[in-house]
């Protein structure tokens, strides 16, 4: 035990080797918790994928500087990353909890015209949506543009004016082909 107390260090006062040999285990530890809660963590960004970057963080940080207790903080961040992957389970077998826990899509402009209630409930002005437009369009002549939402996780995304709608936020759209092109991405 004393070696362990010797190469951690005990409590706040803790020299440079004691926080360099916990972060080196914290690295290796969130690495495992992150895998442990899933590639939704970080792919989707959701309120409910958010939460689990921002708590992590900020109690792993405390286990490095020695502001809490070590092992209490491990438990606490198996805890939560377990909570994150059975919510997340849950959200995708049960509509009406993923509508609370991450909103639903909003529609921005159709028919030619913005859609100003609804610019008011995503936050967002006309001038935020023009940059995802052009982004995607390469124009800024909204008249090829068939609707644009701002989506679960906050992206705005457009839809062009076409036989068939497509997402030109996907990067592996192929606008010519009107179809997935596996060779762009």
């Amino acid at each position: 035990m004393e070696t362990l107390h010797a190469i951690f260090g005990v409590g706040k006062h803790l020299t440079v080797g004691n926080m360099c040999a916990r972060s080196f285990v914290v690295f290796f530890l969130a690495l495992l918790l992150l895998r442990v809660s899933g590639r939704r963590s970080f792919g989707l960004k959701t309120p409910l994928d958010l939460i689990i970057s921002i708590l992590l963080g900020s109690i792993l940080s405390r286990g490095v500087v020695g502001a809490s207790p070590f092992v209490p903080v491990i438990v606490s961040c198996l805890l939560i990353v377990l909570l994150h992957r059975l919510f997340a389970w849950v959200t995708v077998h049960h509509t009406w909890l993923r509508n609370i826990t991450e909103g639903k899509e909003i529609l921005l402009y159709k028919n030619r015209k913005f859609i100003d209630r609804n610019l008011d409930k995503a936050l967002v002005n006309k001038d935020d949506v023009l940059p995802t437009v052009r982004k995607y369009l390469s124009s800024d002549d909204l008249e090829k543009v068939d609707k644009v939402y701002m989506e679960r996780n906050g992206e705005i995304t457009v839809t062009k004016i076409s036989g068939k709608e497509q997402n030109l936020s996907d990067p592996h759209w192929d606008a010519e082909t009107q179809m997935k092109n596996p060779e762009k991405g």
